[in-house]
C-alpha cells in the first residue's frame, strides 16, 4: 500500500489568504496541512491581529498565531494602497484560490472585488467568510464568532432553561465551522473547475454553519411549532443521554440513544442493586419519566469512582465517555496512540504541543511542517521569486510601508 508523506493532495495549489484572525486562516490552514502553497498577507509592522489574540508567547506572537497558522509563508502588503493594490492583482495570477474575511464591500472599496479580480484570473476560486454572507439585509453588519452562535440557533440551546444562555463550549465554533465549510467549498470550486476551466466565489456567512448542525430544530418547528429550550446536559428525544457525577467528584457522559442500550445499561445497574422500573425499557415512559430516570443514572454513577463507571458500561456496551480537562487529554492512551497530540520543535518556543491534522489519510497523509511563520518571512520568496521584484524594489516598497 502507498503511504507517502512527500505526495499530498494538494501540492499542485496555490493559495493567497488575505483574511485575518481565525475563519478564513484556519480555512487555508487545513489546505496547507495537505500540500496546499499558502501565501499569508499580513499588514506591514504589524501583522495579522491574531499575532496578538489568545497567550503571547516570549517571541510576541500568540499560541494561536503559532498554531493555526501553520504551513503557511507569511508576505506582508498593505492592499490599501495604489502600489499594494497592484501587486496584490499580480500575485492573484499566480494562485489558485484566494481566502478573505473582510466585511462585505472593503475589497470592492479598494477595487478588488469578485469581478475584478475573477477577470484578471479566470480560474480563481474566491472563499469569502463575513458575518452575515454577502448578500441580505445583514450583509453590512460587523460579526465575530460569539454572535455567530447567538444568531443561529445555537447559544439559545445553550445552558439551564432557568438561567441566561452561555457560550457553548467556545465563542470560536463558528470560526472554526466556518473555515471547515470554506475549506469544503474551495475543494468543490476545484473539482468543477476541472470540467469547466473556470473558478467561482464560495460564500459563506459566519452564522450559517451553526444553523446547518442543528440537527431537526428547523423541520421539528415548522412541522409541529416546537421550539425546543435549553435542557442543561440532557438531550432532547432519548434519556438517559447526558452528564453524570461520579464517586470521585469527577463526571461521565453517557449515551443511551435507543431501548437496546438502554436495556443494557439497566442490567447493568440492577447488577449494582440499583433495578430501574420495568417500563422504563421503553423510550415513550423514559421520556415521560425523564427527571426520574436521569435521578435514577445519578444515584448509580455517584455510587462508583469514575473508573469503574467506564469499565461497567465497556463490558454492557453501553456508549460512555469521561468529560476531561485538557490535562486529563494530555495523559490518555487513545490521544497517544492516535497521534492526536503533535510535538513541534521550534526555535522560537522550543517544543510546541499542538492538535493533529485532521482528517487522516491512509495513503497521502497531510503533515505540519512548521508553526506559524515570522512576519514577514517569505517575502523574498514571493516577491523576487514569483512577481520578479528586485532588491531595490524591495527596499523602495518597504520604505513606503507598502511591504
Amino acid at each position: 500500500m502507498l503511504n507517502d508523506p512527500a505526495l499530498q493532495p494538494l501540492d499542485d495549489i496555490r493559495i493567497l489568504d488575505v483574511s485575518s484572525y481565525l475563519a478564513g486562516p484556519f480555512c487555508s490552514t487545513q489546505l496547507a496541512e495537505f500540500g496546499a502553497e499558502v501565501w499569508k498577507i499580513e499588514l506591514p509592522k504589524t501583522g495579522d491581529a491574531l499575532r496578538r489574540f489568545g497567550t503571547i508567547t516570549e517571541n510576541g506572537d500568540s499560541l494561536p498565531w503559532l498554531s493555526e497558522c501553520r504551513n503557511k509563508k507569511s508576505i506582508t502588503l498593505d492592499m490599501r494602497t495604489p502600489e499594494g493594490g497592484r501587486l496584490m492583482k499580480r500575485l492573484v495570477k499566480e494562485v489558485d484560490v484566494l481566502v478573505e474575511n473582510f466585511q462585505p464591500g472593503t475589497l470592492e472599496k479598494w477595487g478588488l472585488g469578485w469581478d475584478t479580480l475573477q477577470e484578471i484570473n479566470p480560474r480563481l476560486v474566491m472563499v469569502r467568510i463575513s458575518g452575515y454572507g454577502q448578500t441580505g439585509p445583514y450583509r453590512d453588519r460587523p460579526g465575530f464568532g460569539r454572535i455567530a452562535n447567538a444568531f443561529g440557533g445555537l447559544a439559545f440551546l445553550a445552558g439551564y432553561p432557568d438561567r441566561p444562555p452561555v457560550t457553548p463550549g467556545s465563542a470560536t465554533i463558528p470560526d472554526y465551522m466556518a473555515g471547515m465549510y470554506g475549506a469544503m467549498g474551495a475543494m468543490l470550486a476545484l473539482k468543477a473547475r476541472e470540467r469547466t476551466g473556470r473558478g467561482q466565489m464560495v460564500d459563506i456567512g459566519l452564522y450559517e454553519p451553526i444553523f446547518r448542525i442543528l440537527d431537526e430544530l428547523a423541520p421539528a418547528y415548522a412541522y409541529k411549532g416546537y421550539v425546543r429550550q435549553r435542557m442543561g446536559p440532557a438531550t432532547v428525544n432519548v434519556v438517559p443521554h447526558s452528564h453524570y457525577p461520579t464517586k470521585d467528584g469527577r463526571w461521565i457522559a453517557i449515551a443511551c440513544t435507543n431501548d437496546k442500550i438502554y436495556e443494557r445499561l439497566a442490567a447493568a445497574m440492577a447488577k449494582s442493586g440499583m433495578p430501574a422500573p420495568e417500563d422504563w425499557l421503553l423510550l415513550k415512559n423514559r421520556e415521560r419519566d425523564r427527571p426520574q430516570v436521569d435521578e435514577h443514572v445519578t444515584a448509580w454513577t455517584s455510587r462508583h469512582d469514575r473508573a469503574e463507571v467506564l469499565r461497567i458500561c465497556e463490558e454492557a456496551q453501553v456508549p460512555c465517555g469521561p468529560i476531561y480537562s485538557i490535562d486529563e487529554i494530555f495523559e490518555d492512551p487513545q490521544y497517544a496512540a492516535r497521534g492526536n497530540i503533535l510535538k513541534m520543535q521550534d526555535e522560537r518556543v522550543g517544543e510546541l504541543p499542538i492538535p493533529n491534522l485532521v482528517p487522516r489519510l491512509s495513503d497521502t497523509p497531510g503533515s505540519v511542517k512548521w508553526l506559524g511563520p515570522r512576519l514577514g518571512e517569505h517575502n523574498d520568496e514571493v516577491f523576487k521569486g514569483r512577481l520578479g521584484l528586485s532588491d531595490d524594489d524591495l527596499r523602495r516598497l518597504s520604505t513606503e510601508g507598502v511591504i
